[in-house]
């Protein structure tokens, strides 16, 4: 335990918001494997100012991978009353911007790895480290075509997002898109001959808030889920230039995210078909009408059998019988569409501690982390 909250003081201490370098934190981590014995692949990005790291000790073989990303989310604008990037310790609670969502895991596998390296393993023990995590998991779509041929595809995968160390074998898969709409600048004066972008766009967001009214009623549903089927949302919305001129062109980003039984393809296609129904009414005045639809980045979902190998370590190894399933994204569905088993655990609390001021972790989970990571060396000794 005060390996883990050394080590997490440590990466508090890097100020690894998604929107700065993370080489810092790489560099450190990089050397505390190294130094135990570790073989370990740098995996940069096309900018050279991100990397992450795949990296295994033990013998050939498949063995367990646990994986972390390295970047949190802004602090500014959040009313702290510590800070962010220190990490205060308070008893039963340690504060600061990660603890959390996820450097608390990461500490906490890197107190195993320090472990680990003491021991006759029989398997390998595997780590995976991203970044870019947080705008969209990102870091990990860049670097997963690189993880067979540095380490070696493992049997099992354990994502450590905060799950409060319950074993959560499930989340929705996501899209985030933007829509730009395009009508007829002129004067506001003659506004009923033109074409408003910004009609167009509210237009479009009734249809969506129809496509979410079908998919409650019509799709697929998980009841393990707090909202128990696919999800449709709107989060920003701008155009215009000026009251006296008819806009001409609007814009607004919007996501869905989906369960596993709902094609993402399918709700894409819905989309394209709402875009088109909207600016069809509007185009005996203006033929040039229309809403062009982007794709932003997205993730995959995952949906792990509960009686599946993995499933049943992970419980075994957190001490738990029961399962859940997650509101929030993960990069578990990248590994999993390599084959390889993914679920994902880890200490802290998304909804009660995730992207908030004064984030902070228990000692009481991060012992529990720890407990989690002495029973899987055991298990590959």
């Amino acid at each position: 335990m005060t390996a883990t909250l050394d080590i997490l003081q440590k990466l508090v201490g890097f100020d690894t918001v998604s929107a700065r370098s993370n080489l810092g934190i790489v560099a450190y981590i990089e050397d505390f494997l190294r130094a135990r014995g570790f073989a370990v692949t740098r995996v940069p990005d096309a900018t050279g100012q991100k990397a992450g790291l795949f990296a295994s000790i033990g013998p050939e073989g498949a063995g367990v991978m646990l994986s972390a990303h390295t970047d949190v989310v802004p602090v500014e604008g959040q009313a702290w009353t510590r800070d962010p990037f220190r990490l205060t310790d308070e008893g039963e609670r340690v504060y600061g911007r990660g603890t959390t969502d996820m450097k608390g895991y990461l500490a906490a596998i890197l107190s195993a790895a320090d472990r680990a390296a003491q021991r006759p393993l029989k398997e390998p023990l595997k780590l995976a480290i991203s970044y870019d995590e947080e705008v969209g998991c990102i870091g990990i779509a860049q670097m997963i075509d690189a993880l067979e041929s540095a380490i070696g595809l493992p049997r099992a995968c354990i994502v450590g997002e905060p799950t409060e160390m319950h074993v959560a074998t499930g989340h929705k898969g996501k899209a985030a898109l933007r829509a730009t709409c395009h009508g007829q600048a002129g004067h506001s004066a003659l506004a009923p001959q033109f074409v408003n972008a910004l009609h167009l766009a509210t237009d479009f967001v009734t249809g969506l808030r129809g496509l979410q009214d079908w998919l409650i009623q019509h799709g697929a549903r998980d009841e393990a889920y707090a909202f128990p089927h696919s999800t449709v949302h709107v989060g920003t919305l701008s155009g215009g230039r000026a009251l006296n001129i008819v806009p001409d062109r609007a814009e607004l980003y919007f996501e869905f995210r989906h369960l596993a039984a709902d094609d993402p393809d399918r709700l894409r296609t819905r989309i394209e078909e709402i875009a088109d129904t909207v600016c069809a009414p509007y185009r005996d005045r203006f033929a040039e009408a229309r809403i062009e639809i982007e794709a932003g980045f997205s993730y995959p979902g995952i949906e792990m059998d509960e009686g599946a190998e993995v499933t049943k370590l992970a419980q075994a190894l957190a001490q738990t019988n029961a399962t859940t399933k997650v509101a929030f994204g993960t990069e578990a569905g990248y590994f999993d569409r390599l084959g390889i088993p993914t679920v994902v655990c880890g200490p802290g609390s998304m909804e009660g501690q995730g992207h908030k001021p004064d984030e902070y972790v228990t000692k009481a989970q991060l012992a529990a982390c720890d407990a989690m990571m002495d029973r899987l060396i055991d298990s590959l000794c």
